[in-house]
């Protein structure tokens, strides 16, 4: 069994010689282990089938997204046609309630006839 002080007094010794210095053995590492083929396919799969759905994923949100754009554009469209229709129908009131309107309605429909003359009668009191 070697000692430290054995062991640096040959290297003290080699080293102080001549000739070359003596080699030590040299410690051979291990290789480490390779990892098999199959898993490393395995793990290439999975990480493909990962970015698939990923993409997946994105690509039904962009098709849900342009379906809600799709109808915004309808609903936008049908509330400028119920403005418009709104408009028209106000317009008809207004003018349903016009005095010709009416008085051409009373004329044709009750068979009324305006009054020849008109008196107006002063309700406020005679001052005195």
């Amino acid at each position: 069994m070697a000692s430290w002080a054995g062991t640096a007094r040959v290297t003290a010794a080699a080293r102080s010689s001549a000739a070359q210095p003596a080699a030590l053995p040299r410690i051979r590492k291990r290789p480490a282990p390779r990892p098999l083929a199959g898993s490393r396919t395995f793990g290439g799969v999975v990480w493909i089938v990962f970015f698939g759905a990923l993409l997946a994923g994105v690509v039904a949100v962009n098709v849900a997204v342009l379906q809600l754009n799709v109808r915004l554009d309808d609903l936008n469209r049908e509330r400028f046609q119920l403005r418009a229709d709104n408009a028209g129908l106000s317009a008809q009131i207004s003018s349903a309630g016009a005095d010709a309107k009416i008085e051409s309605e009373a004329r044709n429909r009750l068979g009324l006839e305006p009054a020849e003359t008109t008196e107006f009668i002063d309700l406020a009191p005679v001052a005195k």
